[in-house]
């Protein structure tokens, strides 16, 4: 039996539920190229962050005005800013390149700290060929004054400016943090996202104990990180109903992994740490593993498949979730089962 792997994710057509997510490899050119060889169905590249573009501009307007308060003439040796190509212009042109190589949808990725950076560059991504944008919500509130209200509505309020400024298809990466996320999610619907990516992971700073500073660590994900998207892309699924796009993201490593986010109710899953360790080529063993259990399955499509194991299939949806936490409680052996194995 022929399985069918293509989906939609955000009014475009996939050749695969699987796309290579934001990672250093997703934004070179000869990368992306092997992804799509070996059937990514889509590629997310890094976000670019606009502390970085800032933080460039300014360091080279500081170079350009050292020591004009002394000399005025020295503002003539050098050329105009203009000249330079900046951290915002390399990743346009890198989502240029990327474009005219490959034929699978690209979707660029932002990360601004302002509603004048999100429409700015959304723009220019959508005039350099992106195919659909993700908004990359990455924000660590520390400001005891702001309130979870607060924090919402200015997020809401970026979204919906950024739907205002580009036609593009368009999806919000959220954290697994906000208060009430069915809530939120609604909203940020409302706002004029056209999909969900559940979820941001965030690197958490170490400490050195040799050097007494605190560092920055990148790990890789585990499988175990996948049931927090799992449990709720199940409940939103439902909730959001069939027109938004869902995307699963964090731990999915396997071609079972991706059968697991799919039954749930994701229209893609996404990849970075597996593809990160084992190359584009991996996605080709994922895909067969994924064709053989939908096979053994008697699954003829992922559409098939999706939705199966999500709570639209359960009649109390809260009560379903009370149940769930009260067995995995109750999964543990009892002190007196441990002390007879003894």
């Amino acid at each position: 039996m022929s399985v069918d792997l293509t989906t939609r994710y955000l009014g475009l057509e996939l050749r695969s539920p699987i796309v290579a997510s934001a990672s250093p490899y997703t934004r070179d050119p000869q990368m992306t190229l092997h992804f799509e060889r070996a059937g990514a169905g889509a590629i997310v590249m890094p976000s670019l962050f606009e502390e970085e573009v800032e933080a460039e501009e300014l360091d080279i307007t500081r170079a350009l005005e050292a020591g004009t308060d002394q000399f005025a003439e020295a503002l003539d040796y050098f050329p105009e800013t203009t000249s330079f190509i900046g951290v915002g212009d390399r990743y346009l042109r890198d989502l240029e390149r990327i474009k005219s190589a490959a034929a699978i949808p690209i979707i660029a990725s932002l990360n601004a700290n302002s509603p004048g950076g999100w429409v700015r560059y959304a723009r220019l991504m959508a005039d350099a060929g992106a195919d659909a944008l993700e908004l990359n919500l990455y924000r660590v509130t520390v400001d005891a004054r702001l309130t979870a209200a607060d924090i919402e509505a200015a997020d809401l309020a970026l979204i919906a400016a950024v739907r205002a400024a580009v036609q593009l298809p368009l999806a919000v990466k959220l954290s697994p943090y906000y208060s009430a996320l069915a809530n939120f999610a609604s909203g940020v619907v409302a706002a004029g996202a056209d999909g969900l990516v559940l979820f941001n992971r965030f690197y958490q700073p170490d400490i050195d104990l040799d050097e007494l500073a605190v560092i920055p660590r990148v790990s890789l994900s585990h499988e175990t990180e996948l049931r927090l998207p799992l449990r709720w892309t199940a409940i939103l699924r439902p909730h959001l109903g069939p027109s938004v796009s869902m995307a699963a993201s964090s731990g999915i490593h396997t071609g079972r992994d991706a059968i697991k986010a799919l039954m749930v109710g994701a229209d893609v899953a996404m990849m970075t740490s597996a593809l990160l360790r084992e190359g584009p080529i991996y996605i080709e063993a994922v895909e067969a593993e994924m064709r053989h259990w939908l096979e053994e399955n008697e699954y003829g499509s992922v559409t098939q498949l999706r939705g199966s194991a999500s709570q639209g299939n359960v009649a109390d949806a809260a009560a379903f979730e009370r149940a769930q936490y009260i067995r995995t409680l109750h999964s543990w052996p009892t002190p007196r089962e441990v002390i007879a194995a003894l």
